[in-house]
């Protein structure tokens, strides 16, 4: 099947060029109709592909040397967004050229962006980062907002559902996502305001391909009882941050337990098969990929850390966006919530923040 091509911020990222580069090449392996227009410094980039014989017929290179740094303030990188390598990966989704970028570069700065150039759906007021995470079951579990909105209303957390469950539709295959919204219990009393006029619009509403499930509190969201869990950005984030430190203290723990004695060595030989098992399925890079949800655009913040196959997995998620319309999707989804109701759903927060 062809696919428009992918554009890849090659400067973005921990280790840049060579990293985005072998991923890039590494998803072609996997998927031979991909096809990129790789963004940064042309030297470089003709340097990494010498590697890649596999990557030459299916990349064109857009030359630019000026980088978004780190820790660089999005309001300045919108600034440069014409000349540096993710600006000019965002436009050329925006003129059509390439169908989705992926940059491993700041978050904050991809996310103003990716807004300006690209704007949000119709009926969607903000975009959110929507990400996925393992769980004890086979499936992952998506989560979302991670970070673009620290505050949010019950409209923007209507939104973010109906977005989250077409994402899973195409991702993990779930007919009818089982949503459910953060709080801090499960009871209906619980929660602030705007989570339980949230609730009571998704419990109430018909027609929506999702089952909405009520609440999930933090320590089951990987239990694999949820498909997707809808919250703020800043407790998100939060929610994100704690989760990632939990699956590298117990890696972490587990070095340190195997390493203590001869007989914790030896155990450790009998039971790696289960602890390989154990690393591969912790391990971000076979989750990789977070999606900017509500954009007229494919947008995929890989993380700057990944190593080669995360970047290939971020590679796949845009590549398997594109191939079942996220867009069309998440618009269809939209058209079967009543409008009315919504916008009432968003006054009633409204009033009760007053």
């Amino acid at each position: 099947m062809s696919l428009p091509r992918i554009a890849i911020d090659a400067m973005g990222g921990d280790e840049g060029v060579r990293v985005m580069i072998s991923g890039a090449a590494l998803a072609r392996r996997r998927h031979e109709q991909f096809k990129f227009l790789l963004v940064g410094d042309e030297a470089r980039i003709s340097k990494a592909l010498e590697a890649h014989p596999n990557m030459r017929e299916a990349s064109e290179i857009l030359h630019c040397e000026d980088v978004v740094a780190g820790d660089e303030k999005p309001s300045r990188a919108l600034r440069r967004a014409k000349t540096t390598s993710m600006g000019l990966a965002i436009q050329a989704v925006k003129e059509g050229k390439c169908g989705a970028a992926v940059s491993g570069g700041n978050t904050g700065a991809l996310m103003a962006m990716s807004k300006l150039a690209l704007r949000t759906m119709p009926g969607i007021d903000r975009p959110a980062l929507a990400a996925l995470m393992p769980t004890l079951e086979e499936h992952d579990v998506i989560m979302l907002d991670l970070g673009a909105n620290t505050e949010c209303d019950a409209r923007n957390l209507v939104q973010f559902a109906v977005m989250g469950a077409a994402y899973s539709r195409i991702v993990c295959g779930n007919e009818a996502p089982r949503v459910r919204l953060l709080n801090i219990g499960t009871e209906d009393t619980k929660g602030t305001d705007k989570l339980q006029d949230a609730s009571q619009f998704l419990r109430d509403a018909s027609g929506l391909a999702m089952r909405f499930e009520g609440y999930v509190e933090a320590d089951k969201i990987n239990r694999g009882d949820v498909d997707v869990v809808v919250t703020d950005g800043f407790s998100g984030n939060i929610a994100l941050k704690a989760i990632e430190g939990s699956a590298r203290f117990v890696t972490d723990l587990l070095k340190t337990a195997f390493r203590s004695s001869i007989r914790s060595k030896i155990g450790f030989l009998i039971s790696r098969p289960a602890t390989e098992l154990l690393r591969h399925h912790l391990d971000p890079n076979n989750h990789n990929g977070g999606v900017f949800l509500g954009l007229n655009g494919v947008i995929v913040k890989s993380h700057g850390s990944a190593n080669a196959q995360g970047v290939a997995h971020a590679v796949a998620v845009a590549a398997r966006l594109l191939e079942d319309d996220l867009t069309t999707r998440i618009a269809a989804d939209l058209s079967a919530l009543d409008d009315g109701a919504l916008k009432a759903s968003g006054n009633v927060a409204a009033q009760g923040q007053q």
